[in-house]
């Protein structure tokens, strides 16, 4: 065997020029000896031998309305959606209705009803697949139409979020965790001097989470369909309350002596404490909100009457592509009840 045998190793700037032809579909002119045609071939072969990942990788996101709130779908192409309150009354001397023998004032009951209206908002959104490109990606195995629709469902899902939490501002409407008509309250200080739950014992804590659940409460006048069963805090807030113990000697966080303690699971309500991101500077004078709701179609809820759909597809010859349009409608958040909400803010 030959000792003395050499292995040639291609120029950097060949190789270079090589991977630009590919790129140009190999409209680049090469001129030389044959060391530089063997340059050019271990080019294109080094690209033959990549190991491609298949996988496509989206953008990291998270949208949580489905949690927090119940959608009521179908209704079809509308304007509004409307709903009504109704209110009882009594006339007569004696709202307590006892009456004497022979007594002519007998009480009469009254009712008196209102109607709601509320928003619907259209969203579209189009598509365009160029035929020459969804060619070339077939030929891969790929489909652009699929990488559009991922993401224009992720636009729609995006808006929704937007929709439930904090409403469509530039068309005054309002979310879960700015409505105007829920009594806000800021959080009590603790004995440091200060509100932030970072600052406070476990039982300060537990007392800020119950004075909220007993207001509530009380203004739906102690019913227990009144009683809170929803929290919603900032993930740093629920964050350390998972990950810091009751105290040094206990073997439980705050989050599972709180889920444990509270008014409503004495009251036999099972409560459930969520992060949300929505949350974090949504308070007055931008401090971070705690809200406490009764998650129930009946106490809240935001209408999709009509769900995301491809409306219709059709070809444009002169943009030499296939033009798709995707339609919904969603409606405001709608709280049908305001006494059992509540905001506490500066947590």
């Amino acid at each position: 065997m030959n000792e003395n045998a050499q292995f040639y190793t291609p120029s950097g700037s060949l190789a270079g020029s090589a991977a630009y032809a590919m790129q140009h579909g190999g409209r680049q002119a090469f001129y030389g000896g044959a060391n530089d045609a063997v340059a050019s071939g271990m080019a294109y072969l080094m690209g033959e031998l990549e190991k491609t990942d298949p996988k496509i990788r989206e953008p990291l996101t998270s949208v949580t309305w489905q949690r927090d709130i119940v959608a009521r779908t179908g209704g079809g192409w509308v304007d509004f959606t409307s709903t009504f309150d109704m209110d009882y009354g009594t006339t007569g001397p004696n709202d307590q209705s006892i009456v004497g023998t022979g007594t002519t004032a007998i009480p009469v009951m009254q009712v008196n009803t209102n109607k709601n209206l509320f928003r619907v908002f259209t969203w579209m959104h189009a598509m365009q697949i160029p035929f020459v490109d969804q060619a070339k990606l077939q030929q891969i195995g790929r489909s652009l139409d699929d990488l559009l629709d991922k993401g224009i469902r992720l636009n729609y899902n995006k808006t929704l979020d937007q929709n439930v939490y904090q409403g469509m501002t530039k068309f005054g409407t309002t979310g879960l965790l700015n409505d105007a008509n829920v009594v806000a309250a800021s959080a009590a200080n603790g004995a440091a001097g200060t509100a932030t739950w970072i600052t406070k014992t476990p039982d300060e804590i537990l007392h800020d989470i119950n004075d909220a659940l007993v207001a509530a409460w009380a203004e739906a006048e102690y019913d227990m369909d009144g009683m809170p069963d929803h929290i919603l805090i900032p993930p740093k807030q629920y964050a350390y309350l998972v990950s810091q113990k009751v105290s040094d000697a206990g073997n439980i966080s705050i989050l599972e002596y709180l889920m444990q303690n509270n008014i409503a699971k004495n009251q036999g309500v099972n409560i459930h404490i969520e992060p949300c991101r929505w949350c974090k500077a949504a308070g007055t004078g931008k401090t971070d909100r705690m809200m406490v709701y009764v998650n129930d179609e009946d106490k809240v809820n935001f209408d999709i009457t009509v769900p995301i759909t491809r409306a219709m597809t059709q070809p444009s010859v002169e943009r030499g592509a296939y033009l798709t349009l995707y339609a919904a409608q969603i409606g405001q958040v709608k709280f049908n009840y305001y006494q059992p909400v509540r905001y506490i803010d500066g947590i």
